[in-house]
């Protein structure tokens, strides 16, 4: 309930003329305001080794964390961000009523694989998908992680009713976890790796996505900074791409970066890395994901699917058209841009 009217607060403040959400003053000024979360991913490699700011120092920009893509499409409609690493669910919320967000997708960070899964707690006599019935399961609301928990239910026949859910960051879920006050938890790296510690593993995004259920990390920018700034988007999508070609080509040295910015070990950054699945670039401007200025890939497709299983969630009100989605994809200059 206070998400919700934290949201309703932002709305309101938007619809009121504060200029934010339509683009306002950081629009048209050289500042680049981005949302990152910390999960292994090229954009904490772009953000430890200052890769945008080589790329334009006329720019003054930010870097805030956040926890999870809720927060960063309640920052949206705030209008205080500019760009942001948001997984593809709560970009698929952002894009359907009632938020309706003005931002596209222009990058793809990651395919969810082992880095995201479900964990009963030791002691909770759990074993499988259907044993959650009657027991509390925690993961943060409107990520990633809570679609794939839905999706996981769904296709052990469990209904949401039948448990309890609970809406926890990855941090809180640690403590929760600690004290005993749950029993299972969908969450992501690295707190995942803690969980898995003294719990067991009952399902993944990666097998979810075998099963017709994919999630993914995206890049996201709002339409009044792309508008205003597109050789910037640019040098950000090359910088991306870098970074991707970086732990391609050389996940140890990728690793380094990675394990700075969440205060681990090169070796244990390097192992949770290996749990994801990175895209070469070349890759991103296929059919299969963003597509190119002559035809919009198959990434609109998958965020209509993810909107149309939380509108039959009853999580969202209304599921956006694929052409209002296509239309929300940032094709220009693909594939040259990532070159």
């Amino acid at each position: 309930m206070r998400k919700a009217l934290a949201l309703l607060t932002v709305l309101f403040l938007a619809a009121c003329g504060n200029g934010a959400a339509s683009g306002g003053p950081a629009a048209d000024a050289k500042t680049i305001r981005i949302a990152y979360q910390a999960f292994p991913s090229g954009d904490l490699v772009v953000k430890n080794q200052g890769l945008l700011e080589k790329a334009l120092p006329d720019y003054k920009i930010t870097w805030t964390k956040f926890d999870s893509g809720a927060s960063i499409n309640t920052a949206f409609v705030a209008g205080s961000v500019d760009i942001a690493a948001i997984g593809s669910s709560p970009v698929a919320r952002g894009l359907s009523a009632p938020l309706n967000i003005p931002y596209q997708v222009a990058f793809v960070l990651d395919v969810a694989g082992d880095n995201e899964a479900l964990v009963a707690r030791n002691g909770s006599g759990v074993t499988d998908v259907a044993g959650l019935r009657g027991k509390k399961v925690a993961t943060p609301f409107a990520s990633t992680s809570h679609y794939s928990l839905l999706a996981a239910l769904d296709q052990a026949g469990v209904k949401e009713s039948e448990l309890t859910i609970v809406d926890l960051e990855p941090q809180d879920i640690l403590a929760a976890w600690t004290r005993g006050d749950i029993d299972a938890a969908y969450s992501w790296l690295p707190s995942l790796d803690e969980l898995k510690k003294t719990g067991k593993v009952l399902i993944s995004s990666r097998q979810l996505a075998t099963a017709g259920k994919p999630t993914l990390d995206l890049g996201v920018v709002s339409t009044a900074f792309i508008q205003a700034h597109p050789e910037a988007v640019d040098a950000w999508r090359k910088a991306e791409a870098q970074a991707l070609n970086l732990i391609g080509s050389d996940p140890a040295a990728a690793s380094k970066s990675i394990g700075a910015e969440l205060n681990l070990s090169p070796e244990e950054a390097q192992k949770q890395l290996s749990q994801g699945v990175y895209l070469k670039p070349a890759y991103l401007a296929s059919a299969e994901w963003l597509g190119t200025d002559a035809k919009v890939g198959k990434l609109a497709d998958n965020l209509v699917s993810a909107a149309q299983f939380l509108k039959d969630q009853q999580k969202i009100d209304a599921v956006p058209t694929l052409e209002t989605v296509q239309k929300a994809v940032y094709v220009k200059g693909l594939p040259d841009v990532l070159g």
